[in-house]
């Protein structure tokens, strides 16, 4: 009987390719100056778009264990891009923008927080899996930590968006379905219109720092009965978004659904140009052109997302994303052709044995 195939899940990629491109987007807008429109904008996306990003991250992160072949992997997937594109990110800020950082490694600069995030998340996997009431858990792990934790590492958002990745983590496909009806993508339209109106009042009633998921309570101005009150609010509103979100998008693959597997690249890359952008004067030309800097700001961020993940690019940029997985592909593509070259090389007349080495 032939081995059974298995093929990837349309659904996830797109899931994925889409919540990479929203990234690119809110990382983009922060170009834009902060007018009424922006920040609603903003804030709407950041409710609910990296709660969905954790969501699907646990959701994919099911098969991790402390096996020599995954702990392989988190390194080489996770530790090693984190450190080559952390270095690479602060020499670009440095010599091209001319920017100060400090805490290298220790404290992740912009993007790179996730990867840093991730690696902690995926040593909690095999702890949370089995874990009976793992979720409630999770929430008062990210309830607590909110007073004690801070940017090293960026364990206050390690632990913040922890519910997040155990929700997915602990999620079957049978508990997705439900999300597949019309009813379901009804009330996804009608949740995400009302976190969009409910956005117009974050800075009423919080603060977009609070979606972030990265600073103590003590930095909110928030006493810790009224912190937790707004980390709960926070944490139900990214749920119900990212559920919706997960709701509206296609099950059917397609060329969008190809790009999902180049998502790390996209991640990984896209700072660069948005950081360059910043270092030229497109900020101030946005000031004057505001409605018109919104919508060029955005969809070249989307045309950006789609070049990075475009096979012909992302194919050669996961070479410097996966540096030890280009040199083990290379290793066996040349171990390989050199055996092919040995079987095809015809054999010469035999040499009578001299009884003399081998």
């Amino acid at each position: 009987m032939a081995a059974p195939t298995t093929t990837r899940d349309p659904w996830l990629d797109n899931a994925k390719m889409a919540l990479v491109t929203l990234v690119v987007v809110g990382h983009s807008w922060t170009l834009l100056p902060q007018t009424t429109l922006d920040n609603q904008l903003y804030d709407f996306l950041y409710a609910w778009h990296v709660p969905a990003f954790v969501f699907v991250t646990g959701y994919l992160s099911k098969r991790f264990s402390y096996t020599s072949t995954r702990m392989w992997q988190l390194f080489r997937t996770v530790v090693v891009p984190y450190l080559v594109f952390e270095c690479a990110m602060a020499l670009f800020r440095v010599y091209v923008g001319g920017e100060e950082l400090e805490d290298l490694f220790a404290d992740p600069h912009w993007p790179m927080w996730y990867l840093s995030a991730l690696f902690f998340w995926r040593l909690m996997t095999p702890v949370f899996r089995p874990m009976w009431g793992g979720v409630v858990v999770a929430v008062g792990l990210s309830l607590v930590g909110g007073v004690y934790l801070g940017n090293t590492l960026d364990l206050a958002r390690v632990f913040g968006l922890l519910p997040f990745f155990v929700l997915g983590l602990k999620a079957r496909p049978e508990h997705l379905e439900p999300l597949r009806s019309s009813t379901a993508k009804v009330a996804a339209v009608v949740c995400l219109a009302g976190i969009l109106v409910l956005a117009h009042w974050t800075d009423d009633l919080a603060a977009t720092e609070w979606l972030y998921y990265r600073s103590r309570y003590e930095e909110m101005d928030a006493g810790d009965l009224e912190a937790v009150v707004i980390r709960l609010v926070v944490l139900a509103i990214g749920f119900v978004g990212a559920m919706a979100f997960l709701a509206l998008v296609p099950r059917a693959g397609g060329w969008f659904t190809r790009m999902g597997v180049y998502t790390l690249v996209v991640y990984l890359f896209h700072g660069f140009v948005v950081k360059g952008v910043g270092y030229t004067g497109f900020p101030a030309w946005a000031v004057e052109h505001a409605h018109l800097a919104l919508v060029l700001t955005s969809v070249g961020a989307v045309l950006l997302a789609l070049l990075l993940a475009w096979h012909p690019v992302g194919s050669r940029l996961q070479d410097a994303v996966d540096p030890f997985g280009y040199a083990e592909r290379h290793t066996r593509h040349a171990v390989a052709a050199t055996a092919a070259a040995t079987k095809d090389e015809p054999e010469g007349p035999r040499m009578p044995s001299t009884g003399i080495g081998p």
